[in-house]
């Protein structure tokens, strides 16, 4: 397996890093705060995609952002809100990312990200974290108009690398993104980062690792 495809946000970006920068002044609901955000975020993504309403990504990390402020009764003003906003656009990789990346690039793997992520959004998060050169495509659900799991979504990365879906190992640390990865062809490597329940069993993953130097073991 010489391609490899990585989400973005929660797979090779740390996604609860913006509150946890700003929790002093969150407070201690800063992780319920985040948690609902992502869910939120989510939850927005499948509804305009299901409905075929047009949104950004970032306009809809506005909004759930605000609704997760109006549902956990955190007070966030003005300020916190615009710092919580610019650091989710330059999230910080998990520890063993760099590392990983580096070691697959001297095998001469071919990486992408393929992520429901604004092109703007995703060129500032591989800029901040110094990963600029290391990706042979970056690709966001834009070129489609839709969001995961939607199957053109995971079409983008067999366009780009010219090849068939079972030729592409994904990794993601969603499992409802790997039920669609799954469903559509990859091999599929969930990084179940949280320790959480296993879900759609008629589409399970090929590998699970808690992190991404469980791709490392697959590596030819």
């Amino acid at each position: 397996m010489q391609r490899y495809v990585f989400d973005a946000y929660g797979t090779l970006f740390n996604l609860h890093a913006a509150a946890e920068r700003y929790q002093a002044a969150i407070g201690p609901k800063w992780r319920q705060l985040s948690d609902t955000w992502r869910s939120k975020h989510i939850e927005y993504t499948w509804h305009y995609s299901l409905t075929r309403t047009p949104a950004t990504f970032w306009r809809l990390a506005e909004r759930s952002l605000d609704f997760a402020v109006a549902a956990t009764g955190v007070p966030v003003g003005a300020e916190v809100r615009a710092a919580l906003l610019a650091t989710y656009r330059a999230m910080p990789p998990y520890p063993e990312v760099g590392q990983v990346l580096r070691a697959l690039k001297q095998k001469g793997a071919l990486l992408a990200i393929l992520s429901n992520g604004d092109p703007d959004m995703l060129a500032d998060a591989t800029a901040a974290a110094g990963f600029n050169g290391v990706f042979d495509a970056v690709l966001s659900v834009a070129a489609v108009g839709c969001f995961k799991p939607a199957p053109p979504v995971y079409q983008l990365a067999c366009d780009h690398f010219a090849c068939r879906p079972q030729e592409i190992s994904f990794q993601s640390s969603n499992r409802w993104d790997i039920a669609g990865a799954k469903a559509f062809g990859f091999y599929c490597l969930w990084v179940n980062r949280t320790g959480a329940a296993e879900e759609y069993p008629e589409l399970a993953p090929d590998r699970v690792a808690s992190d991404l130097r469980g791709i490392l073991a697959g590596a030819g």
